[in-house]
């Protein structure tokens, strides 16, 4: 298999995580999502709604810049991206911030991340979390919101469709040069 850095992306509860994890187990770097991490720890310091706070979208882009400098391997998956979070500013209504701008405009112009953009697609329902307070139509509005915000950027999407955790994985693998991973 070649080298490359992937985004693994989707809607909240639609088994990124898992599939990651499977990805993992079979040798490959993972890059963690920071979005998750940033909110849980923001709970954790009493803040029930961390995404109404102001520097909430500065701290996820940090931690995923420093996430995504300090990966290893020669094919890496990402859990997210800055894509990703400019795609959460747009679905909550806000501007990005120029800090997202500037790690937006380095990742286009160092070609960082392979063209290719692996989407899981959501199962059809969503588990309820501290960090994931959101119903499954809202869900899909958000698949729908991270799609475009690809596509606006010149990504090309690999849809995963809903199915096991194997076939999932064995999806990205037929992609990348039709070999299992």
């Amino acid at each position: 298999m070649r080298k490359g850095r992937f985004i693994l992306t989707g809607a909240p509860g639609a088994g990124k995580t898992t599939v990651l994890r499977q990805l993992e187990i079979n040798g490959f770097g993972v890059v963690e999502e920071a979005a998750t991490d940033v909110i849980a720890l923001e709970q954790a310091k009493g803040v029930a709604e961390p995404w109404t706070v102001p520097g909430f979208i500065d701290r996820i882009v940090a931690l995923q810049r420093r996430r995504r400098l300090s990966a290893s391997g020669e094919v890496q998956f990402h859990d997210r991206s800055a894509f990703c979070t400019e795609a959460l500013v747009t679905f909550l209504g806000h501007p990005p911030s120029d800090l997202l701008r500037m790690e937006i405009d380095e990742l286009k112009r160092e070609g960082f991340y392979d063209r290719r953009v692996f989407f899981v697609r959501l199962m059809g329902f969503v588990e309820p979390t501290a960090a994931r307070r959101i119903g499954l139509e809202e869900a899909r509005r958000f698949e729908a919101v991270h799609e475009r915000t690809y596509r606006a950027h010149g990504f090309e999407p690999v849809l995963i469709e809903p199915g096991s955790v194997l076939d999932r994985v064995a999806a990205i693998g037929h992609c990348l040069e039709g070999r299992s991973l």
